[in-house]
């Protein structure tokens, strides 16, 4: 843990943490602590929640051919569109990553998404190569507008570009 702070390095706030960028790799973690890495380096693990979405999907398209076959035909094309986005969502996330250290090294492009005033926040996209050199993304949400989410976008983008990121 102690080779991650080798050089000063620079912090933003973000939805669920913090961002650290250091001069060789993207650390974020949920504490302010970068120390507490040990435990947040568990890797990828956005399969858990897919998994879930996965069940929720196959509900909603049993529940759908159930009212089909009760003749309640907008019910079941109700959660059969239901069934059928949250499957396309499933699709689109499976590039999706969790991963808490990224090598800078590895980063082959970083998009920075403002936010949409009362519907989204502003987000930063990470498109990076994994350590099997399969392309992933690693979202960054930034704080929301009732947390100082103007100030602490102007931060981040403030850093992410003196950091020659975006």
């Amino acid at each position: 843990m102690s080779q991650l702070i080798t050089k000063e390095h620079k912090v933003f706030k973000t939805k669920t943490g913090y961002c650290h960028i250091l001069p060789d790799k993207i650390v974020l973690a949920r504490e302010g602590l970068i120390g507490s890495l040990a435990e947040a380096h568990v890797g990828n693990n956005i399969a858990r929640p897919l998994i879930t979405y996965g069940v929720f999907a196959t509900l909603l398209a049993y529940w759908s051919y159930n009212n089909y076959k009760d003749a309640e035909y907008i019910m079941a094309g109700y959660l059969g569109l239901l069934a059928v986005i949250l499957v396309y969502v499933i699709l689109i996330s499976l590039k999706n990553s969790a991963q808490p250290i990224i090598e800078r090294k590895q980063i082959q492009k970083i998009v920075f998404k403002p936010a949409f005033r009362g519907l989204t926040r502003a987000r930063f996209e990470i498109l990076f190569r994994d350590k099997n050199g399969k392309m992933k993304k690693r979202l960054i949400m930034l704080p929301g507008s009732l947390n100082g989410g103007k100030a602490g976008t102007d931060k981040a983008l403030i850093i992410m570009q003196e950091e020659n990121l975006i």
